[in-house]
């Protein structure tokens, strides 16, 4: 086999690997731009449900203070 001939067809495989490395992280990517964008839509998801029980805890939080008032007087009745 001549030299010209073998760089020839080195040439077209180191070629042919860069093809195929340039597909593969392209899939890559992809799949880690779909999986960032589902983590940003459940990070977003728990954000709103923090902010829901945070405005449910403000709601609850004046009651809470009577609640324990409350059970003081009722633990000192029953104390003898």
């Amino acid at each position: 086999m001549p030299r010209d001939e073998i760089m020839y067809w080195m040439t077209l495989g180191s070629s042919a690997c860069w093809l195929i490395c340039f597909w593969w992280m392209h899939r890559i990517s992809v799949k880690q731009n779909a999986l960032l964008e589902q983590l940003r839509d459940q990070s977003q998801r728990i954000e709103q449900v923090s902010r829901d029980e945070h405005e449910l805890l403000k709601e609850v939080h004046p009651q809470i203070g009577d609640i324990k008032s409350k059970v003081e007087e009722v633990a000192d009745q029953i104390k003898p």
